[in-house]
């Protein structure tokens, strides 16, 4: 069976840049206002902190939004914009689907619980949408995987 990618489509991809083109002129202009309303000398501290942020927001945005992963008749690949992690199918217990409620809605992923070791957030798969028809194939693509794999 050839490999399949488990990822966000174009659109999906071209909404979360909107996101991120909206949020970096936000935190750029919160770390401006900071900077130019504090006249103390350790006022530099403040806004190279949110600078510090705004980086690590964008980056994480970007991780989040590139992220992929491959499935093979071995295992499943993760990839990020960061790192890669390869899940061979007979480390893992279950697939599951987590939901977490914010302020924004709530956002749900799938992820995979391994026998040892911490569960890990299959890329690709994040979404605001309930009941997402999207997330179920990508959830019913590796089941299908994961079950050929252990032989059932």
């Amino acid at each position: 069976m050839p490999g399949v990618w488990i990822g966000f489509n174009s659109r999906d991809r071209q909404r979360y840049w909107w996101r991120v083109g909206i949020l970096t002129p936000v935190l750029v202009g919160v770390m401006v206002a900071v900077r130019l309303s504090a006249h103390e000398p350790g006022a530099w501290w403040w806004a190279g902190g949110l600078g510090i942020f705004s980086v690590a927001v964008v980056s994480s945005t970007i991780d989040t939004i590139y992220g992929h992963a491959l499935l093979t008749a071995t295992g499943l690949e993760c990839r990020t914009f960061v790192r890669g992690r390869v899940v061979p199918w007979g480390e893992v217990a279950r697939i599951e689907e987590r939901q977490r409620v914010s302020r924004s809605g709530t956002w749900s992923d799938l992820r995979v619980v391994r026998v040892r070791g911490r569960a890990l957030t299959v890329p690709g798969t994040l979404t605001p949408r309930v009941r997402d028809a999207e997330l179920e194939r990508k959830r019913a693509v590796i089941q299908e995987f994961w079950s050929r794999s252990i032989g059932g």
